[in-house]
């Protein structure tokens, strides 16, 4: 009896797969070939190629991962209370969770020019996903519409952005207690400049 044609079965749908190339990237950031990728899942580079057509659009959603759980892992240990001091908390543990995360410094050392251009991107993904969770932050200091109701607070979220990846995006302080101390200080210090005229918000019940 013929087998007829046999078609690739896999078990691997985007969950799985982003999962394996976030542990292969702490070692190798974007040096992660879909070979290694398609190693470790057990698959093949083909079934990769079909689904994710390269290895850098899942270095892409591998970092989108590892930035949401950056936020995440804020918010269980530091979560804001809605008030500057308690967004400027919560952020500066997302600096420093970034700033610690092994893939940070594993993108550092694999591509120094894409982490270079990372400090002053103005646009892509990343920077989109970045300025939406700040934004999330940021909407409690207006009670009545948000970002959206306040167009001064609306710019908050990139001047934010701009001062959150010199502090972030230095793993090379990282086991320098002092270091990170001035990175961390000077990072809340600006956070309480920027949103100085939110600090004192009126009673939300």
């Amino acid at each position: 009896m013929s087998p007829g044609f046999a078609y690739e079965r896999n078990p691997y749908g985007t969950a799985q797969v982003v999962a394996t190339v976030r542990e292969l990237m702490r070692a190798d950031g974007l040096d992660v070939p879909l070979t290694a990728i398609a190693r470790s899942c057990g698959t093949s580079r083909n079934f990769l190629y079909a689904n994710w057509k390269s290895a850098s659009a899942l270095h892409l959603l591998a970092l989108k991962a590892e930035l949401s759980v950056a936020f995440d892992a804020a918010h269980r240990t530091r979560p804001s209370d809605g008030t500057v001091p308690g967004i400027t908390d919560h952020l500066a543990h997302v600096v420093r969770n970034i700033r610690r995360h092994p893939t940070t410094a594993a993108v550092a050392r694999s591509s120094p020019t894409a982490f270079i251009a990372a400090h002053t991107a103005a646009e892509g993904p990343l920077v989109r996903l970045a300025l939406e969770r700040v934004s999330d932050l940021l909407h409690p200091l207006v009670p009545n519409g948000g970002i959206w109701g306040d167009p001064a607070l609306n710019s908050m979220t990139w001047k934010i952005l701009w001062i959150a990846r010199p502090a972030a995006l230095c793993p090379e302080a990282v086991g320098d207690q002092r270091r990170e101390d001035v990175l961390d200080g000077a990072f809340a210090a600006l956070m309480r400049d920027l949103l100085a005229p939110w600090f004192s918000q009126p009673d939300r019940g």
